[in-house]
């Protein structure tokens, strides 16, 4: 009987983009929109404390009313200081009122940061199960399926998104890139223009809204 050694497992390869670096650029600038400064929440592996579960229960109305408020100053921001409110928003975003939820998301981010989409939605489809009312973690699902060319996912995701937060700019932009890429340009730019509607700083919604308008607009005349 012969003594064979077995060679050891291969690494497992990262999912990468099928368009490759400046389609994954893409969809982080316009589409997944991370609070990069958002402190991740604790785990809480034996169960959300009686104290978690209290702040979890008054959150919803806290969080609306801190997000009325910042998406008032975000419309009227200038140039320079609007920058600092999105952050804002984004790390409310970030906040679903459960500790695990939140980690779950934070763990996706890192992995869809390092380019590894399966991983990215494993994370969120964990964080999900937990809080299934988790905007932020359905967005970075919707985010990860678009860099794998998953466009019927991604899509399915982002309608859960906005069924949740219609304000969510980075949702609806990236609304606007799917849908311009399979050549319904008319419904993208009516995205387009509602991510505009609640954030209007962001540059390449707005060139987009101006390569659209003229031919679409146009078109409809």
């Amino acid at each position: 009987m012969r003594n064979e050694s077995r060679r050891p497992p291969r690494p497992r390869r990262r999912a990468r983009s099928p368009w490759g670096a400046v389609a994954f650029a893409t969809a982080c600038a316009l589409f997944w929109a991370p609070a990069l400064n958002a402190q991740p929440a604790a785990d809480s592996p034996g169960g959300e404390s009686a104290e978690e579960l209290e702040r979890e229960s008054r959150l919803p109305e806290e969080r609306e009313a801190r997000l009325d408020a910042l998406f008032d100053r975000l419309a009227a921001a200038e140039d320079g200081p609007h920058e600092r409110v999105e952050q804002e928003i984004l790390r409310v975003w970030a906040q679903s009122g459960s500790a695990t939820a939140d980690l779950l998301l934070q763990r996706g981010r890192d992995a869809l940061g390092q380019e590894d989409a399966v991983r990215a939605i494993a994370h969120a489809g964990a964080a999900l199960d937990h809080f299934p009312d988790f905007a932020e973690a359905w967005n970075l699902r919707a985010t990860a399926f678009f860099t794998l060319g998953r466009y019927g996912q991604a899509l399915a995701d982002i309608e859960q998104v906005l069924a949740r937060e219609p304000r969510h700019f980075g949702a609806l932009s990236g609304l606007g890139i799917i849908l311009e890429q399979v050549g319904r340009e008319q419904d993208a730019l009516a995205a387009y223009r509602e991510a505009a509607r609640w954030n209007p700083h962001m540059q390449r919604v707005n060139d987009a809204v101006d390569r659209l308008a003229p031919k679409v607009d146009g078109r409809d005349a």
